[in-house]
This record gives structure tokens, sequence and C-alpha cells, in this order.
């Protein structure tokens, strides 16, 4: 399926020189500050996100401001260079809350459309990588219908995704959009046990909290919707870089293992197998950046492209880290390798922002077909 923008241009499912560069950046800076050992040592420690890995990438490279104007402080690039930066933290699992803050809160924040306000100012904190924002909603909630709005500052919310790293909450209530400092009075963040070590989850209470309130009711609701579609498009190029990752590192292995003198990836039942999810990995890429783009342009398909991505992209990545896991043999069921952590987070990631099963019902109603 293949996203048109209104001029008619078919999508770019190429990589530019910029793009390619801004992965070399962001690349080397994870092979220095995430590589598999500090990944697994953050997870077992009380404080899972390195506030100086986070300022690396937020300032030192920009990332967190790629889709922030230039007139408020961001970067004044597109979907697709934060789809590239994505790709290469699914391929680190580098816990940072780049897709919920630097993604979902800033879409949301830029659908407003009030740069003047407080809004306003909001973004260009995010863009600074001075403050983190996380939309106040299950983790699980899809694009197709916003999350039901809480009555009010008084509500028990969650599973909340890098709540517990946020500076700010913006939470959906009746009136409209709230911004919340997770610091305020009546605010509560009590992180939970989550598969996926790399990207806690929290449920977060408010009491009577205050907040101030970016826009009303209807603004707000396009606006969480706006910045769920972001986030399942660009969790597709997370989970292609994570996909990635275990195909390179599974063909490593199997070439290096040996059983009967010979490199076990020779013998012919693992050739296909990594074959089968070469060829996976190659049709997520394909769909992944098709859902970038689509977001990019705003192309009118853009909620199709998003569908058809995480349909895909969910059962790759989960296929991906499975075979990575089982063809590394007994190395790939220790805690030392990162392999599970890689099955972990594309589980999670599988749950994330509607289930495939969801997207193939979005296609279907999109397309008109019979629901599947």
């Amino acid at each position: 399926m293949t996203a048109q923008t209104e001029a008619g241009r078919a999508p770019d499912l190429l990589y530019s020189e910029a793009e390619e560069d801004l992965r070399a950046a962001v690349r080397s800076l994870l092979s220095d500050r995430a590589d598999a050992p500090s990944v697994i040592a953050r997870t077992e420690s009380d404080t899972p996100y390195d506030p100086k890995l986070w300022k690396a990438l937020a300032t030192g490279i920009g990332a967190a401001g790629l889709l922030v104007p230039e007139e408020l402080g961001g970067q004044g690039a597109t979907h697709r260079e934060a789809a590239v930066v994505l790709e290469e933290l699914g391929r680190s699992v580098a816990p940072a809350p780049y897709l919920t803050s630097s993604v979902v809160a800033t879409e949301t924040l830029l659908t407003l459309g009030a740069p003047d306000g407080p809004a306003g100012e909001l973004l260009a904190g995010l863009a600074e990588g001075r403050k983190v924002a996380v939309l106040a909603v299950p983790f699980s909630a899809a694009p197709a219908g916003a999350p039901a709005a809480t009555g009010g500052l008084d509500a028990v919310l969650g599973p909340v995704a890098d709540a517990a790293a946020a500076d700010v909450l913006l939470v959906p209530a009746a009136d409209g959009l709230h911004a919340v400092a997770t610091d305020a009075p009546g605010v509560g963040i009590e992180p939970l046990v989550a598969l996926d070590l790399t990207r806690p989850l929290a449920t977060v209470t408010l009491d009577g909290a205050s907040g101030t309130r970016l826009a009303d009711a209807g603004t707000s609701r396009r606006a969480v919707e706006r910045g769920l579609l972001a986030g399942a498009g660009l969790l597709a190029s997370e989970q292609l870089g994570l996909a990635e990752w275990c195909l390179t590192e599974t063909v490593r292995h199997t070439r290096e293992r040996h059983q009967f003198n010979r490199p076990i990836g020779s013998f012919q039942a693992l050739k296909h197998r990594m074959a089968q999810l070469w060829l996976e990995v190659v049709s997520a890429r394909a769909a992944a950046r098709n859902a970038a783009d689509a977001l990019a342009t705003g192309s009118p398909d853009t909620p199709l492209a998003v569908a058809v991505a995480q349909a895909y992209c969910s059962k790759v990545a989960v296929h991906a880290a499975e075979e990575c896991v089982q063809l590394h043999g007994g190395i790939g069921m220790t805690w030392e390798h990162p392999a599970h952590l890689y099955l972990k987070r594309a589980k999670a990631d599988a749950t994330a922002y509607g289930t495939a099963g969801r997207h193939r019902e979005t296609v279907a109603a999109l397309m008109e077909l019979p629901a599947p």
C-alpha cells in the first residue's frame, strides 16, 4: 500500500544524505553511551535513564527538537529525521524518553496551533532538552479514536510510559488539555513492574492537582489523536531498528558459532530461517519508511500508512527477537546477553499505541473491507 500526497507525489522510501549523517551521529553516541552492558546496568538500577545520554541526544545532537519549528527553538525537520533517530534507539534499546516526549507529546502540542501561548513555551523547553513531557494516557491507547478524557484533574491514569522521567504531564480532561507539572501538589507517580525494563511504566494519580489549560475539549481531542498517530507511525521505525539489530547479530553469531566443525549458519535449516527473516525486515523497512514519509508530507493516506506499518512491523520485531534468542542457543537465554532486552522491547511495543489486530481493523475500515 503506497501513500500519496495531495499533489500526487509517490512516497520516498530512501534515506537522504542528511538523514544518513544524522544516523551516523546518533549511532556513534549510542555506541559510546548505551552499549549493551550499560543498558543492562541501567535496568538493574533505580534510575533507568541516563541524564547525560539524554542531554547529549536532546541538545548535543538536537534530536529532541527535530519536529519543533525553528522559531520555537527547534530544528524544523520532519518525521523522516525523527524516524531515523528511533531506528537507532530501537537498534540499541536505549532507555530514553524520545518516542513519548519528542514525538507524541511534541506532536500533540504542535497540533494545538498556539505558538504564542503556554503550549509554545512548553515546546521550546522540549526542543531545548530542558523538559520532558508525556501524554498521560495508557501506553496501549490506539490513534483510531482518542482515549476518553478524565473528568478533571482528579483521576488515576495508566499505565503511562516514561511518566517517571517526565517534568510535565499532558492530561486530556473533559474541559480540554492540561499541562500538569509532575512535582505539583496532588500529583503522584507510582512505578509499575514492566516487561520492558528500558521503558518504565507508571500509574499517575491526580488528586486535586492544578495545571495550565492549553486547549478546549474539541481541539484537545484532535491533538491527542494526532499525537498518538505520530507515535504509532514512528514506533514502526523503532521496531524496524530492533529487528535489524536482531537479524545482524544473529547472522554474525551463526557465522562464528561452530558445530561438527562447521559454522551453524551453513546448515540449510538455519539459512532458510534467516532468509525468511531478512525478507520480513526488508518489507518492514518499506512499511516504516512509508509511514514516516506520510506523516512528514501530510499525506491524506497517513492513517492508512500508519495502520499498515504497525500491523506488519509489530509482528516482524517480535519474530526477529524470538529468532535472535533461539538461534543464540544457551547464551541467548542469559541475562548478560542483551537478546532478552530486545525480546522484551518487541513484546511491549507490540501492544503500544494499539495492537496489530487493532490496526488491521483500522486498515479494513479505511479500505472498506470486511474486518479481519
